[in-house]
């Protein structure tokens, strides 16, 4: 059975995944759901957690678990781009489930660099993700999740990915990886990238109705627009 990789967003973990487990899609694919270093249940890396070693640790599991095909929350489709970079070999194919195209798609992330220290960064974003749950209950169990991450892992990571979307454009490198399609509700993405999406066609899939963790609330639409993109690319 083909095996698909699930790559998590900033301070996530394999969880908002699992629900994915009960649907179509895990009777034809193989899921891999791993916590990254830093998140849920692993511990960080010995050195600095930025994209670019999150990506070499992704290149390791699409080796070990023979997994060609990503599907990419967020964040998580930076370092899947990346990884595709660096084993262009081992990856065939991204979904990018409302994966960072520009740099506006930095919403908790982006908060990092504002912060001299990490603690003082994990206290801000936890009050913020506190006040956000009250309207938005998706977003309770994220910050459930972000309670638990590595406080020095996520401020590094976030960091990163300023320092990263100042030089490059997230959504040219997600292209330019390899077989692509992006999976999106319009209403959750920030201006500058559906107007980043008009300029530059790509495959996509609108998802509309859904939260930015799409495969927690509406895992069966989710696994559905999955299957459909792997079909649109040739998979």
């Amino acid at each position: 059975m083909p095996a698909i990789l699930f790559i998590p967003g900033f301070a996530d973990d394999g969880s908002m995944f699992a629900p994915l487990a009960d649907t179509k899609l895990a009777s034809l694919f193989r899921l891999i759901v791993p916590d990254l270093p830093g998140f849920g249940r692993t511990p960080p890396l010995k050195s600095s957690t930025t994209l670019q070693a999150l990506a070499s640790t992704v290149c390791d599991l699409v080796e070990s678990e023979r997994a060609q095909i990503v599907v990419a929350h967020s964040l998580g489709s930076i370092i899947a781009s990346l990884a595709a970079r660096r084993c262009p070999h081992l990856i065939s194919t991204i979904i990018s489930l409302e994966g960072n195209l520009t740099a506006d798609d930095a919403y908790y992330s982006g908060m990092a660099a504002d912060f001299d220290s990490a603690t003082a960064f994990r206290r801000a974003l936890l009050e913020r993700l506190g006040e956000l749950a009250t309207e938005q209950p998706i977003i309770a169990r994220y910050r459930s999740i972000v309670s638990k991450a590595d406080v020095t892992a996520m401020w590094e990571l976030g960091c990163d990915a300023r320092a990263f979307s100042a030089t490059c454009v997230p959504g040219d490198v997600l292209r330019e990886a390899c077989k692509v399609c992006y999976l999106y509700n319009p209403a959750n993405c920030p201006p500058m990238s559906l107007e980043w999406l008009q300029c530059h066609p790509i495959p996509k899939v609108r998802m509309d109705g859904a939260t930015h963790w799409a495969s927690v609330d509406h895992p069966h639409t989710t696994a559905q627009h999955i299957l459909e993109a792997l079909m649109r690319l040739g998979n």
